[in-house]
């Protein structure tokens, strides 16, 4: 992000109120009354000190002393009331507002393109939508519990010091505009290096998701130590920025205890010859010094709020960053309906750019109605892109794309989405129930379709070997389940989405041999009567498909079954070759299955060492 201010605190304010303070105007209005009655009580104890020094100590009137005694209760206890309402409904909107942010946020950032979550880690979103909030809530509940009641507080003492004595009160306040441009310096020193200790814990934060996201790999490759040097670094920096932030907003209430003691100083000098020579009776400077004493602590604490309120100001800038980041993909206002029957999916001439690189280039295929069609290539030649396209992940830079002759462009995003169930090598679970993660918070499930789903999909043959069955939870992003077992979960989900449409990413790339053949009977279920699109690194598993398209470098370069690839040769014969080892691959065209000459089966390719050697040796 821009380190750069791009919002005046004028315009946060007024953000803040029209979008999450004004819905509380009641509550707020209500709260108002009592910081009122609270401040002015400051203002009754200053004036009550009049009458009491004139009247009871010096004047020695005795029924003096019974009315400032009930008088003096009576404050307190207005005070003690007020104090405890306000307090109570204020801390209520502001943890609302900040309730009501973090789901803005969260709901902003989920309508975002795949492009925005690439180039925004979730270490810095949960940054913005937790600490950044947080911030600005402890700051907004200091302000609306504290600045709205020192203020009026600060008020009502100054018109008792005026009361007393205009000269007086001037005289306070002639240390006021020497902090001025002091003042303003503190606080641009605020704002600016409270936005580079959000920046930096949002670095943090990656780090931290990052670390325990990988921490097997970490384990394995022994990089703790290297782990933990990054972290510290990071952390010295946001240390030493934090300090520097704490020093910039106690400067500012630091600079009150200074022109302070510059008033106070004046008003004695000039007071007290006063006194002195019978002008002014000792009630009415006690009366003047106890307001002017009582003004101390509210125009300290405006003073902290004043920096407190800068490194707010930061945080709120980076929330409004993101809600105000443009959603680069929306449903159009007139959509059409998606397709339920005819599904065929075709690429028109798609090209897709990231900058100045581009990824598809031109391309064209169509996967038909109903039928399994297979995306096969090397690494980076496009195949997860046409998934990401297909479900409006991202759109393409040029040409169309098209499920039941209807462009995705044209569909509404929730109905287009509706079309799809996807099966990828990363099976995503949440840490809930079992049952949960199957039906994902639908409640028109019956016990019937989810045991069908469950039965399809091998579920049920390890769902007795679970403690409490559908409701056992399933660990954070399903780490209490197997491999094989999160996968069939999710073909359990895809089951009972019953989509028309089957998006499998390398569904058992990352299975043993025994869960790869449970998960592909399953998906074999799965995939009868729907328009599949397959993308699968191991050739055997898809051999069987209606259709084959090879892609190379963001280009459909070959297309055609496994036994036409075969004899056409080009790079998916290549592709096959280096998965199984030499032998003559004859057909069986009866059958529609292959056979090696040499072996009844095939051997899978030789493993790495082997390879590394026979690159050597040529």
């Amino acid at each position: 992000m821009s380190s750069e201010q791009t919002y005046t605190s004028k315009e946060l304010m007024r953000w803040l109120w029209r979008d999450y303070l004004s819905k509380h105007l009641g509550k707020l209005s209500i709260a108002i009354v009592f910081m009122i009655l609270e401040g002015a009580s400051l203002g009754a104890m200053a004036k009550l000190m009049e009458p009491m020094f004139d009247r009871v100590f010096v004047a020695g009137e005795q029924s003096w002393l019974l009315i400032v005694g009930f008088v003096l209760m009576g404050i307190f206890v207005v005070r003690a009331v007020s104090g405890v309402a306000q307090k109570v409904l204020l801390t209520r909107i502001a943890q609302r507002s900040a309730a009501d942010m973090r789901i803005d946020l969260l709901d902003r950032m989920m309508q975002q393109d795949g492009a925005f979550h690439q180039s925004h880690p979730p270490g810095f979103l949960i940054q913005r939508v937790q600490s950044d909030v947080n911030a600005v809530n402890d700051v907004w509940r200091a302000i609306i519990t504290g600045a709205g009641r020192d203020f009026i507080g600060l008020m009502v003492l100054l018109v008792v010091a005026i009361s007393i004595d205009p000269v007086w009160a001037l005289l306070a306040c002639i240390g006021i505009p020497v902090m001025v441009l002091p003042a303003a310096f503190a606080q641009r020193f605020v704002r600016t290096r409270a936005r580079e200790a959000r920046d930096l814990g949002a670095s943090l934060s990656t780090r931290l998701d990052e670390v325990f996201h990988g921490i097997v790999q970490i384990k394995l490759n022994a990089l703790e130590a290297y782990q933990s040097r990054q972290y510290r670094d990071i952390s010295k920096k946001f240390v030493s920025t934090e300090v520097r932030t704490a020093f910039g907003s106690s400067a500012i209430p630091a600079m009150i205890d200074i022109i302070s003691g510059i008033g106070f100083m004046a008003v004695i000098l000039y007071g007290g010859s006063e006194i002195i020579s019978g002008d002014k009776t000792i009630g009415q400077f006690m009366t003047f010094f106890t307001a002017m004493g009582f003004t101390f602590n509210p125009l300290r604490r405006l003073g902290s709020i004043s920096g407190q309120w800068q490194v707010a100001a930061a945080a709120l800038e980076r929330i409004k960053e993101l809600l105000d980041a443009p959603l680069n993909q929306t449903s159009p206002v007139k959509p059409l309906p998606a397709p339920v029957k005819d599904t065929d999916i075709t690429l028109e001439d798609v090209t897709l750019s990231f900058g100045e690189t581009e990824v598809l280039h031109g391309l064209s295929l169509t996967a038909n109605a109903g039928e399994t069609t297979a995306l096969v290539g090397a690494s980076g030649a496009g195949k997860s892109t046409i998934f990401n396209l297909l479900t409006r992940l991202l759109d393409p830079t040029a040409g169309t794309v098209r499920i039941g002759g209807v462009a995705t462009t044209e569909m509404a995003i929730p109905d287009l989405r509706t079309l799809f169930s996807v099966v990828s090598q990363e099976a995503l679970l949440f840490d809930e129930t079992l049952r949960e993660n199957i039906v994902l918070g639908r409640e028109d499930v019956t016990d019937e379709a989810l045991q069908s789903a469950l039965d399809a999909a091998f579920v049920s043959d390890f769902l007795p070997q679970l403690e409490h069955g559908l409701e056992t939870r399933v660990g954070p992003r399903g780490s209490a389940l197997s491999g094989g077992q999160r996968q069939r979960v999710v073909i359990a989900r895809a089951l009972l989405r019953n989509t028309p449409v089957l998006l499998l990413d390398e569904a058992t790339s990352a299975l043993d041999a025994q869960s790869e053949q449970v998960v592909q009977d399953a998906l074999d279920r799965l995939s009868e009567g729907r328009t599949t699109l397959v993308i699968a690194h191991r050739l055997s598993t898809i051999r069987n498909a209606d259709k084959i398209i090879v892609m190379d470098r963001g280009r459909a370069v070959d297309q055609g079954t496994h036994e036409e690839l075969l004899e056409r040769g080009g790079i998916y014969a290549d592709l096959y070759r280096l998965q199984f080892k030499d032998g003559k691959i004859v057909s069986d065209r009866k059958r529609g299955i292959l056979r090696r000459s040499d072996k009844a089966t095939e051997e899978r390719q030789p493993n790495l060492l082997q390879r590394i050697g026979q690159l050597f040796a040529s």
